[in-house]
Parts: C-alpha cells; structure tokens; sequence
C-alpha cells in the first residue's frame, strides 16, 4: 500500500513547514522541514523549501515502507494504513513495531486497536495537547470515520 493523498495532507497540516531547524518543545529534538528529524538535523540548519519536500518524501517512504513490513499480511484498510504511517512517522517505527496498538491491529482486533492511538499523547510524561489531538484523529482515520 502507499499512503493516500489525504494522509500527505493530513501529516503536513500537523507538522508544518519549517525551513529552519527548532525545538518544537522543550523535550524534543531539533526538527526541520515536515516534521523531520535525526542525527543530521541540527539546530540553526535551514533548508530551502525543495530540501524540505525532498525530505518528505523520502521519510514518508521510509515510513511506508516501514509500516507495510509491520504489518505484514494482516489485512489492512486505506485508512488503517494511513493512520499507521502518521503515527510512525511521529512516534518512529520502533514505536510502532513494540506498541500493542500493532499486536491488536495484526491480531484483527481493529477497535481496541483504534483505542491505542490515545495512549500515545505524551512527550516525557507529559501530555500535549497537540499529540491528543493528532491522535484522536489519526484514530477516526483508522476507524475509517470522516
């Protein structure tokens, strides 16, 4: 599966654009472009704003790709595999690949599935407001809810 031209949209409109490198929180790590980050990404850095969709669109490659391996044969809606890459290009694939939000979605159990996104709204014990957020709806996209 790809992800669809709504989950793009989806993911931008959460991680906006940023064509020089910040801390989105106190506890993060320096972020750049969509939302990217890693050992390349350094505070100050800038990008232009092809750097940035370059680096989209390989991280949403990565991503996946990465999730496409997690699951495995399980049987998978539009929306499931959309809401899966949102979810691991925030939280990272080995958060997805430990999480039970995986175990319960590869065992068919897709509602208490869809119920795991919530628990993943905190940074450093701490929950944000907009990880709620992002995941309250990366679960309706699951769900396949409007």
């Amino acid at each position: 599966m790809t992800p669809s031209p709504k989950i793009i949209d989806f993911i931008k409109a959460f991680e906006k654009c940023k064509l020089k490198a910040y801390m989105p929180t106190p506890n993060d790590r320096p972020t750049l472009g969509w939302g990217s980050t890693g050992p390349d990404i350094k505070l100050g850095m800038t990008w232009t704003q092809a750097q940035a969709d370059e680096r989209f669109a390989a991280d949403l490659a990565k991503f996946s790709t990465g999730v496409s391996g997690a699951i495995g044969r399980a049987p998978t809606t539009q929306g499931q595999f959309d809401a899966l890459v949102s979810f691991a290009y925030n939280c990272g694939l080995a958060a997805l690949n430990s999480s039970t939000l995986l175990k319960l979605h590869k065992a068919g159990e897709h509602d208490a599935a869809a119920g795991q996104f919530g628990r993943w709204s905190k940074q450093a014990g701490v929950t944000l407001k907009g990880l709620t957020k992002r995941r309250a709806a990366e679960a309706a996209i699951y769900r396949g809810e409007p």
